[in-house]
């Protein structure tokens, strides 16, 4: 009677448990876990090591700079799927004659780059120790005209890229639609 009772419950305790199905996924040991941030942590290492190439910033320079279009230091412009990269490439050209000029301008040597967030430290080690000359400082802006919905997402990219590039010894200047901040 009993064995009966049991194999009468066992059909519903099949379909009980197909319905609410298997939620239990394995979560990664501990050692796993510990291989992944200590994977993340030198690579963290290598690229603020390779930073450090870089002088360190000086604040004269940078601070007396008024306006991005005149920057010429990298700067970042965080958008909500990415951000842009705008670096200034060395002016071939090594005579002091006619720099900035008309005829050797420095916005037809700034190029531009959208990089995702992950990939940020490996863009910033890609650019040559020639185009970083107020030292290792970086402008850091809001796109303009994000959309209402987006503003949080675009907020959220900017707080993560201080904190990369505080990981990798990089001065963050941030800046906003107005000037600097």
């Amino acid at each position: 009677m009993i064995v009966r009772r049991s194999l009468s419950l066992f059909p519903a305790l099949l379909v009980s448990l197909a319905l609410t199905g298997c939620t239990h996924t394995a979560a990664p040991s501990s050692d796993e876990t510990r291989a992944l941030a200590a994977e993340v942590t030198q690579e963290t290492n290598l690229a603020r090591q390779q930073m450090e190439l870089i002088p360190p910033p000086s604040k004269t320079r940078y601070m007396a700079v008024k306006s991005l279009t005149v920057w010429e230091n990298p700067y970042l412009t965080v958008q909500g799927e990415m951000v842009t990269l705008h670096v200034v490439v060395a002016d071939a050209n090594t005579s002091d004659l006619g720099v900035g000029g008309i005829l050797r301008p420095i916005g037809a040597r700034r190029r531009e780059l959208n990089v995702r967030v992950s990939d940020l430290p490996t863009a910033l080690n890609a650019i040559p120790e020639s185009s970083w000359p107020y030292g290792r400082v970086i402008a850091v802006e809001e796109a303009h005209e994000v959309p209402v919905k987006a503003r949080p997402e675009v907020r959220r990219n900017v707080e993560t890229v201080i904190k990369t590039l505080n990981d990798l010894g990089v001065v963050v200047y941030e800046w906003s639609e107005t000037g600097r901040s």
